[in-house]
């Protein structure tokens, strides 16, 4: 089945207004997905700071139950995803991040120039910048729960020494909570994209403004469906006239 272009989006499938003034924007199963992973990410961070910052850990105390919760909260971070991953919706939202359109690169370069109008920063259902905080955040927990496994299980690979792991490891820690705080700080400045990942609806001022590119792709992505059906939809033969 055929997609538009920068939404991966199977044709037929187009997200339109379902109330009157509101877009859905993401499914239930997404939403749990974010919000389940958020609580897990949240969970695995607090750990880990009353495990690292001396006068935390002094506070809190009970540091092999600190342990136990770091781990088995960070082990757990990919459930969510994997979940996920069988709902349609979800996977369509895959595609999307993972495909960077002409129009992205043109974000990229207001950001690099600071320009901030919407007009000057064209966007899908996502921006260039929610597609690299994805692709960037992912990798870094693959690396954070390969690392934590090293120092989990010592003798998993012998040729990696322990203190390499717990290096990697910590400085990755210390990039990953600026990176959340600062994708924190974004979402706190923009309510209605809290409302959209809150109850699944955005209205359609902001879709229009801020993601100007990714309703119309939706409706060129139906247009294309159809004019698909037409031309491969069989005609009926004709009956041949009667002759006079």
């Amino acid at each position: 089945m055929r997609s538009t272009a920068g939404s991966t989006k199977p044709t037929g499938t187009a997200t339109r207004p379902e109330r009157e003034g509101r877009v859905r924007r993401f499914s239930t199963a997404e939403r749990m997905v974010h919000r389940a992973t958020g609580h897990l990410m949240l969970l695995c961070l607090v750990s880990a700071a009353c495990l690292y910052l001396g006068p935390l850990a002094q506070l809190v105390g009970r540091r092999n139950l600190m342990v136990t919760v770091h781990e088995w909260s960070g082990i757990s971070l990919p459930l969510p995803f994997l979940l996920g991953l069988l709902t349609p919706a979800f996977r369509v939202d895959l595609r999307r991040l993972n495909r960077f359109a002409v129009y992205d690169r043109q974000w990229l370069r207001a950001v690099r120039r600071r320009r901030t109008s919407p007009e000057a920063r064209p966007a899908g259902k996502f921006n260039a910048g929610q597609k690299l905080y994805a692709g960037w955040i992912a990798g870094a927990v693959l690396v954070m729960m390969f690392t934590g496994l090293l120092m989990w299980f010592m003798g998993l690979l012998p040729f990696i020494s322990r203190t390499s792991a717990i290096f990697v490891h910590d400085i990755l820690a210390w990039a990953i909570t600026f990176v959340l705080l600062g994708h924190m700080r974004r979402a706190f400045e923009d309510p209605e994209a809290r409302l959209g990942m809150r109850t699944g609806y955005v209205s359609l001022s902001w879709s229009q403004r801020y993601h100007s590119r990714w309703l119309p792709e939706e409706r060129v992505g139906d247009g294309a469906e159809d004019a698909t059906v037409r031309r491969t939809t069989p005609h009926a033969p004709e009956r041949p006239g009667r002759q006079s």
